[in-house]
């Protein structure tokens, strides 16, 4: 499947949507999270969840999760948008990526296998985190970045909530269930370039690297 499905797949699905779903957004950064909700606030109750335990140093994972809550705060009104931070435990990522194991991971250029292992971490946090709490979709905004594959991505939460993914059986109560995979490739349709816009608009800080010591 092209990379450019997945974006008429989100427009036909926007065009079906019955009320207004409950949709966890996984969100890297304040910039990334800038289109992607401006294009979803309309069709979804949308609750962002900071879960990043690749960013390097503390003090940049900070940095942005900082930035990422005042924007969220001057661009809809609070009650609208509900933010979650994820606790950091940087060790999730550094074993979830294997690069101690495998050195010549820590070489590889963006899209290879590190990167691969990184976004199913982080999808798998949201996906189990959206099974707890009983919301109807999930997503992330990483695949806005052009320097990220959209195709990965994709792939990784449509094998999490494609429909076949059994819901983690700990998790217990009247609210889980299983959530859909929202399709997305948010570069496309100037997503991106609208981002760059409004993080001047709003001034944010856009940093220069992925976010893992890796990449900087």
């Amino acid at each position: 499947m092209s990379k450019n499905d997945y974006q008429k797949q989100l427009d036909t699905l926007l065009q079906n949507l019955e009320g207004k779903p409950s949709l966890l957004l996984h969100a890297c950064c304040g910039p990334c999270s800038s289109y992607v909700l401006e294009y979803l606030s309309s069709h979804f109750d949308i609750t962002v969840l900071f879960y990043n335990p690749n960013i390097y140093p503390q003090a940049e994972y900070q940095r942005r999760l900082q930035e990422l809550l005042n924007f969220y705060t001057r661009f809809v009104p609070a009650e609208n948008v509900r933010v979650i931070q994820a606790p950091y435990e940087p060790e999730e990522f550094y074993t979830a990526v294997g690069t101690r194991e495998n050195p010549e991971l820590a070489k590889e250029p963006e899209r290879g296998e590190r990167c691969r292992r990184c976004y199913e971490l982080r999808l798998r946090y949201t996906y189990n985190y959206a099974c707890e709490h009983g919301f109807d979709y999930f997503c992330t905004t990483l695949s806005i970045s052009p320097f990220k594959d959209a195709q990965m991505i994709n792939e990784l939460g449509e094998q999490l909530g494609g429909g076949t993914t059994v819901v983690p059986e700990a998790l217990e109560g009247p609210n889980k269930k299983t959530p859909r995979w929202l399709p997305s490739d948010f570069k496309k349709k100037n997503g991106f370039k609208r981002s760059l816009e409004l993080s001047a608009e709003y001034d944010l800080y856009r940093q220069e690297y992925c976010g893992c010591i890796y990449s900087i």
